[in-house]
């Protein structure tokens, strides 16, 4: 690629505008090429900025996931006190990692399809510029607090649990997609890895073959900025719209053919509506582990929590249900219907209701609603819990965003030294037995 096309590019104020506006607010790094990165912290506060820098050898710019009230007043081994001290927010990005381009895209097709489940609305995805998707969410989209702890305070734990939590969701079906589109002879050739490499247990592992994990991510973590060129491939890591994922291809990408279409990281309104995700994603993880961190390397730790006892086989009569579950079945007469599908459908399964028992009583439970939600909604997230295998409990009593939030927390007296809804209900069969 010669130096000309890096200048010439960079020379153009469309370009220079959408880096610029990418860069508020956040510590930015200068590659310059062969030579490394320049200076940190730096910043970059001026369009024409982008040129001079481009004039001295810059070849492309990236910016931290997190913003800051003034990122020059960063510096090495700042507390996490300090950090959090000029952390005003940070936007997630989920950061596909693989050498096969097609399944970069399916991937990041089934990550979106899930936020949209999850009813994300500000949803971006941009080219990476070479063979991965950045997906992002930006951070007005996330709730003010998330279990009495500031969101802002959540870095790099916050981006970690929602990433392994979508991880686990899509993973059947980006087996599955995987499966049908590519051999696994194919993928070994492309890959230059034994079959028996891709897979874990005797099963093919869709992450052996793209990679959506986030333990390397610390604070002052950075990523490529938008219209930034790819020093390998000589690409433009450009957004795409999200409509045309599976019709993307990389050639899209050079130089003479960008255009300003699509935004990232930009906020369209529906304050906090990645609320349900990120409640729904940290509620999963406290069930799985009790570790303040998310390192966890397979499927198997992450679904080895105790199991406190069996399934009965006859579905347990409402009449022994706690009070906060009866009062969620009363219908909803506030925001939290979403929150009140996750709980109920992970306590009925405990209850031994069956999925199609459980859909038949949500269906009947949605229409006394303040607002019923659509029946596809609900018919989806049944349809999600008959493919999966393990088994997950209700959220804790002590959790704030679900029964003390949604006002339904009214103890009665099995309530006492219990954890969870499911041990009300454990506690008053045997009592009445």
């Amino acid at each position: 690629m010669l130096n000309y096309d890096i200048l010439k590019f960079y020379s153009r104020k469309d370009i220079q505008k959408e880096i610029i506006k990418l860069s508020k607010n956040r510590e930015v790094a200068v590659n310059f090429g062969e030579k490394g990165y320049g200076k940190r912290p730096d910043t970059l506060e001026y369009e024409n900025d982008i040129l001079e820098l481009a004039k001295q050898g810059a070849t492309s710019f990236h910016v931290s996931l997190e913003r800051f009230k003034d990122p020059l007043k960063l510096k090495t081994g700042m507390s996490q006190k300090e950090l959090e001290g000029l952390r005003t927010g940070f936007d997630i990005i989920i950061d596909l990692d693989t050498k096969i381009f097609e399944i970069s895209k399916i991937c990041a097709y089934l990550i979106i399809e899930a936020l949209k489940f999850h009813n994300v609305k500000n949803i971006s995805v941009k080219f990476s510029g070479n063979n991965g998707m950045h997906i992002g969410i930006p951070f007005e989209s996330f709730p003010s607090r998330v279990n009495n702890k500031e969101t802002k305070t959540l870095f790099p734990d916050g981006i970690k649990v929602v990433n392994y939590y979508l991880k686990n969701f899509i993973k059947d079906h980006l087996k599955e997609k995987i499966i049908d589109n590519f051999s696994l002879e194919d993928i070994s050739n492309k890959l230059k890895k034994s079959t028996n490499e891709l897979k874990e247990n005797n099963q093919f592992n869709p992450f052996k073959v793209i990679d959506i994990d986030s333990v390397l991510i610390s604070p002052r973590h950075l990523f490529r900025s938008v219209y930034s060129i790819n020093e390998k491939s000589g690409l433009v890591s450009m957004p795409i719209n999200l409509n045309n994922i599976l019709k993307f291809n990389r050639e899209d990408a050079k130089i003479e053919k960008i255009k300003i279409e699509e935004p990232f990281l930009e906020f369209k309104g529906n304050k906090a509506d990645a609320s349900d995700l990120i409640i729904q994603a940290f509620d999963f993880y406290s069930k799985i582990s009790a570790r303040k961190d998310i390192q966890i390397k397979t499927r198997k730790e992450l679904f080895q929590a105790k199991k406190e006892y069996e399934i009965p086989k006859i579905a347990i009569k409402e009449e022994f249900f706690p009070p906060c579950i009866k009062l969620i079945l009363q219908g909803i007469q506030q925001d939290g219907r979403k929150r009140a599908i996750f709980i109920l459908i992970n306590f009925l399964k405990k209850m031994g209701w069956s999925l199609d028992q459980i859909q038949t009583r949500l269906l009947e439970w949605n229409k006394v609603n303040y607002e019923p939600l659509r029946e596809g909604y609900i018919i989806s997230q049944i349809n999600w819990h008959k493919r999966q295998k393990q088994e997950i409990p209700p959220p804790n009593c002590d959790n704030p965003s679900y029964y003390t939030g949604m006002l339904v927390c009214k103890p009665d007296f099995y309530c006492k030294k219990i954890k969870n809804p499911i041990q009300h209900t454990m506690k008053k069969i045997n009592k009445e037995n």
